[in-house]
């Protein structure tokens, strides 16, 4: 009977451990090839690195992204993305954006009060703090992907499905929405790989030429790495590929080499 229920409990153990695993952590980092057709345009970087904030243990999120070459003499682009997210609850407490895109700049930080709900906006650039309300479980524009790497089941997800959640950008609470689209065997820089597609859905207008004009290709693994990206925009086409990546949590399961 002892033996029966200390296999129970290790079983238990085991199945706590698994299902607490996380799709990344601590030094996890990908850099993407920014490019029109066989021109790059830039390259952008995720990093992921371990910090404390107000007391608590939060995983730090970069991402920043550059135009190189002919590119950025035509036009600049500095992008400066940074969230703070909480290792145990997936919410993010701080969300940064320091852009500049061929003149056109913004200098936010944005900390979230989970326990009010409340949102300060800091508008560096202007010297202006306003407070807004937000939904529970509110990510920003970083966090959420994050929070739907370790939170969406992949395995039973069907095709057409679409998920939801509460957003806030800039001074704007919306839904955020993906919708998925199939699987598929892609070929990427480090052989084939199976991914899953998805569609998030974005504003048509002065970027994107209509609400489903990006598509993402994401591994099919416990990682779920996100390997490219298809954007149609209001003028041509862009992708951003994966070409280097380290500090995964999981294997990086591929079919063949190429």
């Amino acid at each position: 009977m002892k033996k029966l229920l200390a296999l129970l409990f290790l079983f238990c153990n085991i199945f706590l451990i698994s299902a607490q695993e996380r799709a990344y952590g601590d030094g996890e980092y990908f850099k993407f090839r920014v490019h029109y057709g066989f021109v790059t345009a830039g390259y952008a970087t995720l990093n992921v690195k371990n910090a404390s904030i107000n007391g608590k243990d939060v995983f730090h999120v970069r991402g920043f992204g550059e135009t190189v070459g002919v590119s950025k003499w035509f036009f600049k682009v500095e992008d400066d993305y940074q969230s703070y997210i909480d290792k145990d609850k997936n919410i993010p407490y701080r969300f940064i954006r320091k852009i500049d895109e061929g003149g056109y700049t913004k200098d936010i930080q944005i900390d979230f009060n989970h326990a009010t709900s409340k949102a300060i906006v800091n508008d560096k650039k202007h010297n202006e703090k306003t407070e807004f309300s937000f939904p529970k479980e509110t990510q920003d524009m970083i966090s959420a992907f994050y929070y739907l790497r370790n939170k969406l089941d992949t395995e039973n997800i069907k095709e057409g499905e679409v998920v939801e959640m509460n957003m806030f950008f800039d001074k704007e609470n919306y839904k955020f929405k993906l919708k998925f689209l199939g699987r598929e065997t892609l070929e990427t820089n480090f052989g084939y790989v199976r991914t899953l597609i998805f569609r998030p859905y974005v504003q048509s207008g002065r970027v994107f030429k209509e609400k489903e004009s990006l598509t993402v290709w994401i591994s099919d693994d416990n990682n779920k790495i996100p390997l490219l990206i298809k954007a149609d925009l209001a003028v041509g086409s862009l992708k951003a590929t994966l070409t280097e990546f380290k500090g995964l949590q999981h294997s990086f399961k591929i079919i063949a080499n190429k």
